[in-house]
């Protein structure tokens, strides 16, 4: 039984993510495009031209800058959340319940809700801008080049900061209250505590978030081909998934969308191998 419930696993890994991602790999040297008819290997043809395409070089900076911005807000307001959430008040349990509400909606009705606010005729975020001083007209918020990534993000780090949070607030409540009261016998103020005994013990939830929502990011498609479609001009919000897409499903260039497909994998492999190494050296560094 647990060979046959091994295989089980692995024929699905096999055949739903090993398989297409050595198919990936093979089309990359291949001149595979919709209408050709003959598909020939062509080495590393296609890699030359990656690497020569700036356009592939201007979406691999505008999904490093969509993430770096999506991963700072998640953690950080995930962080802070959660910090409340582990406080003891009243109606702490339905709090809990409220905040994974942006997480749990699916990103299409999400998408939806925050179309109509964003609207420049009749939409609610016109309303508060009005508010601000020296602002007299409704702002174009996802065709303005100034706030078009902003907004993208700030729906994206909606999205993403609740499972960060309830994470995180699993790690702090792991915590020994043995640790608090001794800082607190021997002096130690709140903040000297979460500086000394806090932010050590949930480093590793931290760093595992940060990864998380790396890949959170890196691989998001829905929220922002919905939102801008990659827009709204010049690809100012098209991140390499999306460019990834452009290439394969709306110029057929299956190969070239292919090659794009391998720079991204590696990308988030490095990242992860990254994440493995610095865990290591914290972990020994700890057990000294």
């Amino acid at each position: 039984m647990p060979y046959f419930l091994v295989l089980v696993i692995l024929s699905f890994l096999s055949v739903f993510i090993l398989f297409p991602i050595s198919q990936q790999f093979l089309t990359s040297f291949s001149n595979d495009v919709v209408g050709v008819s003959t598909v020939r290997w062509v080495g590393l043809r296609n890699y030359e031209r990656l690497f020569a395409d700036e356009d592939f070089w201007f979406s691999v900076r505008v999904t490093f800058i969509y993430m770096f911005f999506v991963v700072l807000g998640s953690v950080s307001i995930g962080l802070f959340s959660a910090l409340m959430l582990n406080r003891a008040f009243r109606g702490r349990n339905f709090a809990r319940s409220v905040i994974a509400i942006p997480w749990a909606f699916p990103e299409v009705s999400a998408v939806l809700v925050f179309l109509w606010m964003c609207n420049p005729t009749f939409g609610v975020m016109n309303v508060f801008a009005r508010l601000i001083p020296g602002v007299d007209e409704n702002l174009q918020w996802l065709t303005d080049p100034n706030l078009a990534m902003p907004l993208v993000i700030a729906l994206s780090v909606w999205k993403a900061f609740p499972f960060t949070c309830l994470v995180i607030l699993a790690a702090l409540q792991a915590i020994p209250n043995d640790l608090y009261e001794a800082a607190e016998v021997d002096g130690a103020n709140r903040l000297q505590s979460f500086r000394l005994i806090t932010i050590p013990e949930i480093t590793p939830t931290l760093m595992l978030m940060g990864v998380l929502a790396s890949i959170f990011a890196f691989k998001q498609f829905t929220l922002i081909w919905l939102t801008t479609g990659g827009g709204p001009f010049g690809g100012m919000t098209e991140t390499l998934v999306l460019r990834i897409y452009q290439t394969a499903f709306r110029f057929f260039d299956l190969a070239y969308g292919a090659t794009l497909g391998v720079a991204g994998f590696v990308i988030v492999l490095g990242l992860t191998l990254l994440f493995v190494f610095v865990q290591q050296r914290q972990e020994r560094a700890r057990g000294r």
